[in-house]
């Protein structure tokens, strides 16, 4: 049972279409192994055995499979609405509240078949780079327990890296797809923003938030993409293009592709292990055809500055109906209104989330929107034109995903400038609105994975599967479990 849980979507399909087992113990086999690691993990807020169980016996009694993930026990990060399945964004304000609706994404995999284990943790409202944010409790990497699985799609990673989940899904505002799969060893995708609906995703940031796969390969991020992407009308920023069968791009082909290395992307900043591997990587694409190409974006060092003014303000308006009238916690007690809107925002929100409505709310104010908020737009167009150029240049840009590895619990709480630095390489693809996945790509000599980022045109996503999946069919990291 338990070799079953390191297994992939597509290894799974073909043990059970071989007539080697049955998604009911696949699912069986993950709701052992969550009963048995969640303790020390804690990768989930709610679990749904039942919801799991029906959608195996179904996939296992339906015949031929309508789809590839069907059976194929998933998970959803916990700011994801599921009708009647509880949605915390893993903060106390919205308390134990269950929609009365269903996001695209999580209607179009529950169509597709998938068991669904049940909604992970994350930074509170996806506010963070670490998980250590969550208003209800940290997750722990499955590498190391006294490490972070980062943020804020922390949850969803730990339970795929775990054996937990096949696959999960998170969201990505400035890194939070990317920046845990290479914490914690596993692939993860963040899609062109309009690729894959936002219908039902607790907003964040509106022109940033994009939602994405976490799995074991590419393979699988290719078989949950062709669910995930697509036009929809309850999307006002849904894109209607047609959608490619990503899995016709795995494909082991690199010769003639032009890589860029970014310098800004190899900086001080970064660890000489993670920029070790990153460069065995490109040695590896050259070895296979491409050409390595160094280009500039020279605008990357006000990507930080841009997003934490740009993010934050978005925030303080998403935020702004969380009061304590609607829906979610209220305060306690016989107050007027005002002092219960004041009163259940300040028991409600965490400190991170509050110092970013802060932050937001200032730099939309009056006399201080020119010089701050309307400067950052300005300057992400400058980004945005960086990537343009680049693209004269180069196919795909190749970077580490992170500057480190996976950091302790407390190293970084203090100074939230350091754990805003974490995602220095992710958020320029964010603010650009550009594809981006992360793979596996090597250890520290500590054992802690290593992300390798490959970053594309907008809507381009096949050139980054092949990349990806090129360099996965010819290495072993992706291949890696953690023990326990």
């Amino acid at each position: 049972m338990s070799e079953l849980t390191d297994l992939t979507a597509h290894e799974l399909a073909d043990l059970v279409q071989a007539g080697e087992t049955s998604w009911v113990e696949v699912t069986e086999a993950h709701l052992s192994r969550i009963a048995s690691v969640e303790e020390r993990v804690r990768a989930f807020v709610t679990t749904t055995p039942d919801l799991a169980r029906q959608a195996a016996l179904h996939a296992d009694t339906a015949g031929d499979p309508y789809s590839p993930l069907c059976g194929v026990p998933g998970a959803l990060k916990d700011n994801m609405a599921t009708r009647g399945i509880r949605t915390t964004c893993s903060s106390k304000i919205l308390g134990d509240w269950k929609p009365p609706y269903s996001a695209t994404v999580a209607s179009r995999l529950a169509g597709a078949g998938m068991a669904l284990l049940g909604k992970t943790n994350m930074d509170e409202f996806a506010m963070g780079s670490s998980t250590e944010n969550s208003g209800l409790f940290v997750t722990r990497n499955p590498w190391n327990p006294n490490h972070v699985p980062g943020g804020s799609s922390g949850g969803s990673a730990a339970a795929v890296a775990a054996g937990e989940a096949v696959f999960a899904l998170g969201s990505d505002t400035g890194g939070s797809i990317r920046q845990p799969a290479a914490f914690c060893g596993i692939v993860g995708m963040k899609p062109t923003y309009g690729r894959v609906s936002r219908y039902g995703l607790v907003a964040f940031g509106s022109s940033l938030d994009q939602i994405g796969p976490l799995t074991k390969d590419v393979r699988d991020c290719a078989l949950v993409m062709n669910v995930l992407a697509g036009h929809d009308p309850l999307d006002a920023t849904s894109v209607p293009l047609d959608v490619p069968d990503y899995t016709q791009a795995l494909r082991e082909d690199v010769r003639g592709l032009r890589i860029g290395r970014p310098t800004e992307y190899y900086g001080e900043g970064s660890q000489p292990a993670v920029r070790d591997a990153v460069d065995a990587a490109l040695a590896y694409f050259e070895d296979r055809g491409a050409e390595i190409v160094e280009v500039s974006l020279p605008h990357t060092e006000y990507a930080l500055p841009v997003y934490y003014l740009l993010a934050p303000s978005e925030a303080s308006s998403n935020l702004a109906r969380y009061d304590g009238v609607r829906y979610g916690y209220r305060t306690p007690g016989d107050v007027d209104m005002t002092e219960m809107f004041l009163k259940t925002r300040d028991e409600g929100f965490g400190p991170e989330v509050k110092r970013r409505i802060m932050l937001g709310t200032y730099a939309l104010s009056a006399g201080y929107y020119d010089a701050y908020y309307k400067k950052a737009q300005q300057v992400r167009t400058l980004i945005a034109r960086d990537f343009a150029r680049a693209w004269e240049q180069v196919d795909v840009l190749v970077t580490p995903s992170v500057p480190t590895v996976a950091f302790e619990f407390g190293a970084k709480t203090e100074n939230p400038l350091e754990m805003y630095l974490n995602d220095l390489y992710t958020i320029p693809t964010n603010l650009a609105g550009l594809p981006a996945v992360s793979v596996p790509c090597g250890f520290s000599a500590e054992g802690l994975p290593v992300g390798l980022q490959v970053i594309g045109r907008h809507f381009a996503e096949e050139t980054l599967l092949r990349v990806a999946y090129t360099y996965e069919r010819g290495t072993e990291w992706h291949r890696a479990r953690p023990s326990g």
